[in-house]
């Protein structure tokens, strides 16, 4: 059974920087395209960015676009989110996920397109 665990999350200062790493158990995370989603407090799940299963192309929403970048290890099974210029706004607890299908490029910017998550690690930007 492949687990997603996340790490790197923390309080920061708006303009800052955090790395968010997601490290996964299983031999598969090579095969499979992975995201990034948050989800801020009395708001739905939303997509972040996602990364295909060889590196690229790579996903991302428009209001972290410039300012986020995702990237894969598939020799160390992690994919990391760096984040730069963070925005009160960005604050939220922020989810990896693993695409649902095989060998298929991440297009569906959507949460039921992922079918393994982490359990989250919580950013929070200060003004």
């Amino acid at each position: 059974q492949v687990q997603l665990v996340e790490s790197g999350g923390g309080l920061v200062q708006a303009g800052g920087s955090l790395r968010l790493s997601c490290a996964a158990s299983g031999r598969t995370f090579s095969s499979y395209a992975m995201g990034w989603f948050r989800q801020a407090p009395g708001k739905e799940r939303e997509f972040i960015a996602a990364v295909s299963w060889i590196g690229s192309p790579t996903y991302y929403t428009d209001i972290v676009k410039c300012r986020f970048t995702i990237s894969r290890d598939n020799a160390q099974n992690t994919v990391h989110l760096q984040m730069n210029s963070l925005k009160p706004e960005d604050t939220g607890v922020y989810y990896c996920a693993r695409y649902r299908h095989i060998y298929t490029v991440p297009t569906r910017a959507v949460a039921d397109a992922y079918d393994i998550w982490g359990q989250g690690t919580q950013v929070t930007v200060s003004s």
